[in-house]
């Protein structure tokens, strides 16, 4: 059972970071549930406001419902109450509520609803999937605007409206009018999470439209970095937030696009360089290569590096 009601556990993912952790396989592509845990449990060794299991991050996509809901019990276990726990959901009407229900009995504190598979869809359509999820399970719902399911402000209104446990809105689309509409429209009535690939890139403006928090990939595998990156964003010592991004950012975002779906393979090469291998992505996605995986490394330890001397 939840630990969190809907409003409390939006209260808590708006006052801090966000983690988003890499699901682990083993080497035939199997959940490895021992080692994902101990990566939980290094996660939660740091400050934290929301654990998000089986996430983008954490590879939704490639894991079937029976899947997901196991990994978010793993979570739920490792995280013992501290903190909110919340479930990827997605696909289809049928599929999102049946893993919305069984998040909620695995003790999921929170959904955060990705978008359905492939297909688009009108407004009126997108606000029946989320109503859906929403008036499926009593937990609070977070729903992720990006790609195929990108909801206006009068959508997300009524949606707020009829759904009280609709609670959060996570923007993965980068368009500043629509967020500034929303914000202006449903000020504190949801909490904001920012939510574009590498979000430590939109911290700053976003900050100014009530987006009090992200979603960290990269903390995954530089905890401490990622964390001191956003106490700088929220107490505007921008110096350092553009220090930031010109020395490790801006350098790993290049090495990112040099493949397509890299966004979470680069986030397990990560893991990797530190000694905390999660094991491969899973097909359709590939790995970084060995060069790639070098240009990496040498970007983590320099920044490692620095941050040691800058320490003495």
């Amino acid at each position: 059972m939840t630990s969190w009601n809907p409003v409390e556990m939006a209260r808590s993912l708006g006052g801090g970071l966000l983690s988003f952790p890499v699901t682990h396989f083993d080497a035939d592509g199997a959940f490895a549930e021992h080692a994902y845990r101990e990566h939980c449990a290094w996660m939660l060794s740091h400050e934290l406001s929301g654990l998000f299991a089986a996430g983008g991050t954490g590879e939704f996509f490639s894991l079937t419902p029976a899947e997901v809901v196991t990994v978010v019990a793993a979570a739920v276990a490792e995280a013992a109450g501290r903190l909110p726990v919340i479930s990827g959901c997605g696909y289809g009407t049928a599929i999102a509520t049946e893993i919305a229900r069984g998040a909620e009995k695995a003790g999921a504190d929170g959904l955060l609803l990705l978008p359905p598979y492939l297909v688009g869809s009108s407004q009126e359509g997108l606000a029946a999937h989320i109503e859906a999820v929403c008036r499926a399970t009593g937990l609070g719902v977070i729903v992720y605007n990006r790609d195929n399911a990108v909801v206006n402000d009068e959508t997300l209104a009524g949606l707020c409206e009829r759904n009280p446990n609709l609670v959060g809105f996570k923007d993965g689309v980068g368009d500043i009018e629509l967020m500034t509409r929303i914000f202006a429209r449903m000020g504190d009535r949801l909490t904001y999470i920012g939510g574009l690939p590498t979000a430590e890139t939109y911290a700053t403006p976003y900050l100014t439209m009530g987006v009090t928090t992200y979603s960290s990939a990269i903390f995954n595998f530089m905890p401490e970095w990622a964390l001191d990156f956003y106490r700088a964003v929220r107490a505007g010592r921008q110096d350092e937030v553009i220090a930031r991004l010109k020395a490790f950012v801006l350098p790993y975002i290049a090495l990112r696009n040099r493949g397509r779906g890299y966004a979470v393979s680069i986030v397990k090469a990560g893991m990797r360089v530190v000694g905390r291998d999660a094991g491969p992505v899973r097909t359709p996605l590939t790995d970084l290569t060995v060069a790639e995986h070098d240009a990496l490394r040498a970007l983590v330890e320099g920044v490692s590096a620095k941050s040691v001397a800058h320490a003495a």
